[in-house]
């Protein structure tokens, strides 16, 4: 069978676009991976390492990098690995530099702010010409740039383009799972990042694994509820991208989200928290609009909701504790 992918380009230079790059390239793959800092895409070309966002990891010296968008205007495929709330504008400066028909590939885990979208909806909006794909599930940026074993639902309409993007993508250590519900992929990479703030906190102030695991199990059922609201697949959400990459981010201080909620249940501010960081904790962003969708759809996600009213400054972290706790005893449905 003739191979009609052979050329990737990767937009967003940070740990996870740089993982995805690593990954890609191959003997008969030629990765460009598109950088905002150029002093990244420098040390990629010239150190094969991403010294800013993955030290330490030795890059395939086949990877090349850019800082210009338009140098991926010829890819087969592209995959968009910005921030949530900077996919928008990356798109944006795509418009006129990729072929119609080109599948574009959404890695980033997040609700936009300002318009309460999901990226595939940002996608259409900017770049309607362009075959919308979801890769999302269980994968920390370290373990798959060192070709560690990892599994993710790659949700894609046309399940023969779907099979032809997942031959060229898989490795023996990197699998994809065909599906093609790319709303509820995204539903359980976005919500996922805001219950592991509250896994976080709840770790954080000390109460146990105990209420770590019932904010795991009770969270699943609020991403459910909300993606059968939205007209997803409840399989969706039991799969690799809902409930594997749920356990992965809130059980591992390595999660950014995870972390970050840790900071805020010890007591730290939030604007600390943030301001040290160098990377993106996307459940900030998301909690509050996903506050706001749910209270749209009419859609309960008391655990959410707290996480947002932290966020946001409207209730302390032992105010939200004690909300919870405080809520009406029912019976468990999802």
């Amino acid at each position: 069978m003739t191979k009609h992918f052979k050329t990737f380009g990767v937009i967003g230079g940070g740990a996870w676009g740089t993982a995805i790059a690593q990954m890609l390239t191959r003997a008969d793959q030629d990765v460009l991976i598109w950088c905002r800092e150029p002093e990244i895409s420098d040390a990629i070309n010239t150190r094969h390492e991403n010294t800013g966002f993955l030290p330490g990891v030795a890059l395939n010296p086949a990877l090349k990098a850019t800082s210009d968008l338009a140098d991926l205007h010829l890819m087969d495929a592209l995959f968009a690995v910005a921030p949530a709330q900077h996919t928008r504008a990356t798109l944006m400066a795509l418009k006129g530099h990729i072929r119609p028909g080109t599948p574009v590939v959404l890695c980033s885990k997040g609700i936009e702010l300002k318009t309460g979208e999901f990226m595939t909806q940002v996608l259409k909006d900017e770049l309607p010409e362009a075959v919308p794909a979801v890769m999302s599930g269980p994968s920390f940026a370290i373990d798959v740039a060192k070709g560690l074993p990892t599994a993710v639902t790659f949700a894609i309409e046309d399940e023969a383009l779907g099979t032809e993007l997942i031959a060229a993508v898989a490795t023996p250590n990197f699998r994809p799972y065909l599906a093609h519900d790319l709303l509820g992929a995204e539903i359980g990479g976005a919500v996922k990042n805001v219950l592991a703030i509250a896994c976080g906190i709840a770790l954080g102030k000390g109460l146990g694994r105990s209420a770590h695991a019932a904010l795991i199990a009770r969270g699943s059922a609020e991403m459910t509820r909300l993606a059968l609201a939205l007209g997803a697949e409840r399989e969706t959400l039991s799969g690799l991208s809902g409930l594997g990459d749920l356990v992965l981010t809130c059980s591992s201080e390595t999660s950014r989200n995870m972390s970050c909620g840790m900071a805020l249940g010890k007591g730290e501010r939030l604007e600390d928290i943030l301001g040290a960081r160098n990377a993106v904790t996307e459940g900030v962003a998301t909690a509050p609009v996903l506050k706001r969708l749910a209270a749209e759809r009419g859609v309960d996600m008391p655990i959410c909701d707290a996480v947002a009213d932290v966020i946001e400054g409207a209730i302390s972290v032992d105010e939200a504790i004690q909300q919870l706790l405080m809520r009406p005893n029912k019976a468990e449905t999802v």
